[in-house]
């Protein structure tokens, strides 16, 4: 009878833990600090390589860029006869200039001038010193140069 009522108590969860059964219920402080080691020393590891990699998809991103904005400057060029002034700029994508009777734009899916993966604006000079235009961004640094990440991504090359 006593197996009886213990089996129906457990069934309930009436029954108390014993202060061994209460001990073994969570993790030690060892072991989660052996738990964060190993998760520190992962991140470590996997971090720097996940940064190398968000840094060359950047660089891509601003090359595709780059190419859909000479496109749009080409059918700028069908419509009107010439490339955007340096004065007029990109913006002549997307506004028509005064001067420009047969503008038949915008020429960009977004009514929004796009700004480089580093939130930059892209460079724009028209007649250009490396063909009819030069559009270009410094990269990460934002400045002239560099290497990695921080290198210019140009129209040109």
């Amino acid at each position: 009878m006593k197996k009886i009522l213990r089996h129906e108590a457990k069934k309930a969860g009436s029954l108390r833990l014993s202060p061994l059964a209460l001990r073994h219920r969570g993790f030690t402080l060892l072991e989660l600090l052996v738990v964060l080691g190993i998760i520190a020393m992962l991140a470590g590891i996997v971090g720097p390589q996940v940064m190398k990699h968000m840094g060359e998809s950047k660089t891509k991103a601003a090359k595709v860029q780059i190419e859909d904005l000479a496109a749009a400057l080409d059918m700028y060029k069908l419509d009107l006869g010439n490339y955007p002034s340096s004065e007029q700029g990109l913006k002549a994508l997307i506004e028509s200039p005064d001067s420009a009777k047969r503008w038949n734009g915008p020429y960009l899916r977004k009514a929004k001038m796009p700004l480089d993966p580093w939130q930059q604006e892209y460079h724009y000079v028209a007649p250009g010193e490396h063909g009819k235009f030069d559009l270009f961004t410094y990269g990460a640094d934002g400045k002239e140069g560099g290497e990695g990440e921080d290198q210019d991504i140009v129209s040109w090359e």
